[in-house]
């Protein structure tokens, strides 16, 4: 599991059958080897921007998402509302 800000959203109008209806946001992992990259994840509980965010990858990104079939790298299953402790990286 990740943790990730929400930094934007992305547009696509044509995308594969499994993601007709989802919302794709910008992220960018504030901790692990991909800290600071700017990645897209299916959103699967309504973030938005600025927040704070629990994300899945691989195959659990897939379960995340309840589309197993579905071509999904990223999926945010949670909405942090804080954290306690100290992580490398994450805003206080």
């Amino acid at each position: 599991m990740l943790i990730a800000e929400v930094t934007g959203t992305v547009v696509a109008t044509r995308k594969h059958e499994s993601l007709t209806g989802s919302k794709l946001l910008l992220i960018r992992p504030l901790h692990g080897g991909r800290r600071g990259e700017t990645l897209v994840a299916v959103d699967a509980v309504g973030a938005g921007r600025g927040e704070l965010v629990l994300v899945v990858a691989g195959s659990a990104a897939r379960l995340g998402l309840g589309v197993s079939q579905a071509p999904v790298d990223l999926t945010i299953v949670g909405i942090i509302d804080q954290v306690e402790g100290d992580i490398k990286g994450l805003p206080r």
